[in-house]
């Protein structure tokens, strides 16, 4: 079973399996869910679950599309204070992104880091290896990276969690076959689908390949879509939600700010 305590981290200390999560979560097509038996799941933000008509669909993939300027993490932040969140870092190791948790006034009892940046960057003794661009440690860090989905997928089964991948943009820029990331792509939508829960994977607009980029708009369900804008005297950040599968997706443009977790302007809500 996956250690469920505070900001705990998965790691690579046991052999791991290297089958296809894919072939292994292979079953036969279920009936399709009719719109009135769709079940809402909030993200976290209650100001958004109410733009949303009351949260998103369970089973959702998600892509949020980034301005690295915007701070717009502080969203993925927010969306682990709604249920129990397996929370992916690549960037960065995860005892710096929960110390920007708990310093946004966030409670990290929810989280529970899986450490793919250490696995890539480090060796087993923790000094820093050269991985970058290296095609075979690439290959290895997904298939590593869909051993601990699919440790998920088994021991969540029966409950309702949050998947964050923060960053999908460090998998699109491994030195692979394309394929393989259409692969994990693949992976990532089934065990959403197979537990029913809420994934969001975040992305860095113009950190990304053109075409994974819109292939990823194409497979996921939700996209988010953040932005800055540079004005002479202020600057103001955005979000837009132009897709959302068995939804009508808000057409409005929300604007927010980051302060005491995420801050979204309500001025023209409707009470």
């Amino acid at each position: 079973m996956i250690n469920n305590s505070i900001a705990s981290t998965i790691n690579s200390d046991e052999e791991y399996e290297t089958a296809s999560l894919y072939d292994s979560l292979k079953k036969p097509t279920s009936s399709a869910i009719s719109q009135d038996e769709i079940i809402l799941l909030s993200t976290g933000i209650h100001v958004l679950d109410r733009n949303l008509g009351g949260g998103l669909p369970a089973g959702s993939l998600s892509y949020f599309s980034a301005d690295p300027q915007s701070m717009s993490e502080v969203f993925l932040y927010q969306f682990t204070q709604s249920r129990k969140t397996f929370y992916f870092t690549t960037g960065r190791r995860p005892k710096y992104v929960l110390n920007d948790i708990i310093n946004l006034g966030f409670d990290p009892g929810n989280i529970i880091f899986v450490d793919i940046y250490s696995e890539y960057y480090f060796s087993s003794c923790g000094e820093m290896v050269e991985s970058v661009g290296n095609e075979y440690m690439d290959s290895k860090i997904i298939e590593f990276t869909e051993y601990n989905l699919r440790n998920i997928a088994n021991d969540s089964s029966d409950e309702i969690i949050n998947i964050i991948i923060d960053s999908f943009s460090f998998f699109m820029n491994l030195n692979v076959n394309p394929g393989i990331i259409r692969q994990l792509t693949n992976v990532i939508y089934e065990v959403t689908k197979e537990i029913q829960c809420l994934t969001y994977l975040y992305g860095q607009k113009g950190n990304n390949p053109a075409k994974m980029d819109s292939e990823a708009f194409a497979a996921v369900d939700v996209i988010f879509d953040s932005s800055l804008e540079k004005g002479p005297d202020k600057m103001v950040s955005k979000l837009a939600i132009p897709k959302i599968r068995g939804m009508v997706p808000n057409t409005d443009i929300i604007k927010f700010k980051i302060g005491e977790g995420v801050q979204i302007d309500t001025s023209r809500d409707i009470a």
